[in-house]
């Protein structure tokens, strides 16, 4: 695949509209139109019911709300979240068009030779969730604990379920199973509620996924939590430690939701999204219900959100380099 034509780091342009002057009495109009104009597109890089699309379709009626227009969610899953990154990188850089999408974005620069995008081509515009990923098992797993699920892979062939090939819930049980306790485990990809479907179903032993899809079925005991990745317990499932505290201190990682713009886009546009995103995930029934869903709202800068962006590309880019992964 072609790269895309390179753009500005984060650069903003200046719209400069002519003012119109009529006959008698003289009229002059106003210089620029009020952002947004029409509809905007926000278009989510994973198919309906993904984490991504979720936090979408929670925040796009607070924004048509806040900017008098309609807010259109249009799913463009496909290729790990790159076809989505790749139509909002050519898309025209006025606001009109958001992408929202996954810490995949982050990852797949390097995990991919010829993504179709570059992190170049983006201006970050707002964190949505930051959520940790779980470590589970299905209840006929003889491991109580991630040390007794250790010492059983050391005995006896085992495979894990993940959200998919690249994935922060991949990657994440990658370090801790094979560069971590050098352990030769077997991977088996799935999207996050396929991968839950698997353990339940007994299909593959254990799973390695975002925490959305794993909290009911953890609460009701159809699989059983062993550990969380987040530096501190997640109020979700509070009784589940986190993988620092079970012997790999500094150990941590996250599954984010975000909001991006085209190169480009006029600093007070990024400005203004950020702002009512922000406030769309700080409304208290949007809080209340990605809390029942176990996501945690983030809201950031955009300089924040950058800094987050800059760290995961370059992190994850040595983690898949360690691992000798490639998606093509």
């Amino acid at each position: 695949m072609t790269r895309l034509p390179r753009r500005g780091a984060f650069a903003s342009f200046t719209v400069l509209a002519c003012a119109a002057t009529f006959a008698a009495p003289a009229i002059a109009q106003p210089a620029a139109q009020t952002f947004p104009v029409r509809p905007v597109r926000l278009l989510v890089a994973f198919p309906p019911g993904a984490a991504t699309d979720t936090i979408a379709r929670l925040v796009q009626p607070k924004l048509a709300e806040a900017f008098g227009q309609p807010v259109l969610v249009d799913n463009r899953g496909g290729a790990g979240g790159n076809i989505g990154a790749q139509i909002v990188a050519k898309a025209a850089p006025d606001g009109h068009t958001l992408l929202s999408t996954s810490v995949a974005f982050a990852v797949n620069v390097s995990l991919f030779s010829r993504p179709g995008y570059a992190i170049r081509d983006f201006a970050p515009v707002a964190m949505g969730t930051l959520t940790p990923n779980i470590l589970f098992v299905h209840p006929s797993v003889k491991a109580t604990s991630l040390k007794e699920l250790l010492a059983l892979a050391r005995k006896e062939p085992m495979s894990y379920a993940s959200s998919g090939t690249g994935t922060t819930t991949h990657l994440a049980a990658e370090v801790l199973f094979r560069q971590l306790n050098k352990l030769d485990i077997t991977h088996v990809p799935h999207t996050p509620a396929a991968a839950v479907t698997a353990v339940v179903g007994g299909q593959v032993p254990i799973g390695s996924t975002s925490m959305p899809p794993a909290v009911p079925l953890a609460t009701s005991g159809k699989v059983r939590a062993l550990a969380v990745t987040s530096a501190k317990r997640s109020p979700a499932l509070p009784d589940v430690p986190t993988v620092a505290e079970l012997g790999f201190p500094g150990f941590a990682d996250y599954t984010w939701v975000a909001f991006l713009a085209p190169a480009g886009t006029p600093p007070a546009v990024i400005r203004q999204l950020n702002a009512e995103i922000n406030r769309a995930l700080t409304a208290p029934e949007v809080r209340e219900r990605m809390a029942g869903l176990a996501f945690e709202p983030t809201p950031m800068s955009p300089a924040e959100f950058e800094k987050v962006l800059r760290a995961d590309v370059e992190r994850y880019a040595k983690v898949v380099k360690d691992l000798g992964l490639k998606a093509d």
